[in-house]
């Protein structure tokens, strides 16, 4: 912390007593430690294991060579501008999302957020600037104490729940308005700003676009947004849902990525000529992206559920296809003026990273721009996915893609590929032990 941004924080935090001072884990978890003020003015080094960031969903961990045999620490490092008072909380409380970082300085290996720093770092030696927005979509239910039972819609305003028919609806029927007046409130105190909001397709299910900017400062926010809708939602009875497929027949959560490469200093899109027209860095981060996703899969499909969005394909498109404003395709090209020419990622889920996908998609379009990779003709109305643009629709086969990734170990580096293949396995494991209603219900009285 320097010197100068002490008296902002000695004000920021005044009545502060505890400080939550977390940083994301592989699936974008905020993990850390709760420190108190004086500590955090002082500049008190805060150190985590480093085992930590390789944590499960379960709650357990891979085996230690994964992560160093000490599990020795790392260093949480607050980010500047991102220390934020607790506005939902009852009692004076702040949050400080942290880089994980090594005593030397470096970023961990490890930390997803290190990792997308080092691709932003890679498009700044070739003097450009990327810059993406984020559309996550997320469900809010009833409170949903016993997870055997289907999560189900809050009783709205008429005593009834959502039967699905309100998708883009602006009524009050659902009774969420008050949530919703807090979420509002509690984004303005953080310094979220907020583009739209609307009904999604699903029932209760809801999406927010937030403004376009450096991925870093949107994976930072899209990251608090998650905590933030989460905490406001307990506050309210409510309980809210970032699965990819948290209903059966029902469209699932996405987190699209709107992705686009200015210069630096002039600011001007790299995707667009001077008369308008598409340039060739345009096509060559296409190009890129499709040659990657496959590879990717599992970093913007990281759980066994985030197939099941991705089994049905409507608007969840599972291809490497690209088109001017096809929703079908995994890559699509919204309609926009010249200046606002961008690459959308649909591919990825509310389930994944926001750290991770970023720098995953990131990763994919420079992979595209440097080799100067020319992508498929695009695609228009209905089609069908030619083979060589399908993407792993199971777990299991993207596990195994990412595996045998040498463009994958080039970008993220051999110890985080590893180590996020050896959780994922863990994770997979674990589903695999559980015996599922339906295999009971349909296999027991006739297999």
């Amino acid at each position: 912390m320097s010197t100068a941004s002490r008296p902002a924080l000695e004000e920021l935090l005044r009545g502060v007593d505890e400080i939550e001072c977390v940083t994301p884990d592989l699936n974008g978890v905020p993990r850390g430690k709760v420190m108190t003020a004086d500590g955090f003015l002082e500049g008190r080094r805060l150190q985590l294991a480093r085992g930590v960031l390789l944590q499960c969903m379960m709650g357990g961990y891979p085996e230690a060579k994964f992560y160093g045999s000490d599990d020795s620490d790392l260093a949480l490092n607050a980010v500047a501008g991102q220390v934020h008072r607790l506005p939902w909380s009852d009692t004076p409380r702040a949050f400080a999302i942290c880089d994980a970082d090594e005593f030397d300085g470096n970023s961990s290996g490890l930390s997803t957020r290190g990792l997308l720093k080092k691709i932003v770092a890679r498009y700044a030696a070739h003097g450009w600037q990327p810059v993406v927005a984020t559309e996550l979509e997320f469900f809010i239910f009833a409170a949903n104490p016993d997870p055997q039972k289907p999560f189900q819609p809050p009783v709205g305003l008429d005593g009834r729940r959502e039967d699905g028919g309100s998708a883009f609806s602006v009524s009050s029927n659902s009774g969420l308005r008050p949530f919703f007046s807090e979420v509002y409130k509690c984004m303005e105190a953080v310094g979220l700003p907020r583009d739209t909001f609307m009904h999604e397709m699903g029932v209760s299910q809801f999406e927010i676009n937030l403004l376009h900017g450096d991925p870093l400062l949107l994976a930072d926010q899209t990251f608090l947004f998650k905590h933030l809708l989460k905490e406001v939602a307990l506050k309210h009875g409510l309980t809210v849902v970032c699965m990819a497929k948290p209903l059966a027949n029902t469209p699932g959560s996405s987190m699209h990525i709107h992705q686009s490469v200015v210069e630096q200093g002039t600011g001007k899109n790299i995707f667009t000529a001077a008369n308008g027209e598409a340039t060739p860095a345009f096509y060559h981060f296409i190009g890129g992206q499709q040659a990657a996703m496959a590879d990717f899969t599992l970093l913007f499909a990281p759980h066994v559920n985030s197939y099941q969005r991705l089994f049905h394909p409507y608007a969840s498109p599972n291809n490497a296809c690209w088109s001017e404003d096809n929703r079908a395709a995994g890559l699509r090209i919204p309609a926009s003026s010249p200046v606002a020419r961008r690459v959308e990622n649909r591919l990825a889920g509310a389930d994944a990273n926001p750290y991770l996908a970023l720098a995953a998609s990131l990763a994919a379009g420079l992979h595209g721009l440097e080799r100067e990779l020319q992508p498929t003709p695009p695609i228009q109305g209905d089609f069908d996915v030619p083979r060589e643009m399908k993407l792993p629709n199971n777990m299991q086969s993207a596990i195994e893609r990412l595996q045998n990734s040498q463009l994958a170990v080039e970008t993220f580096g051999a110890e985080f590929v590893e180590g996020y293949i050896a959780t994922k396995n863990m994770e997979l494991t674990s589903f695999f032990e559980e015996i599922t209603p339906w295999e009971r219900r349909v296999l027991a009285a006739h297999a």
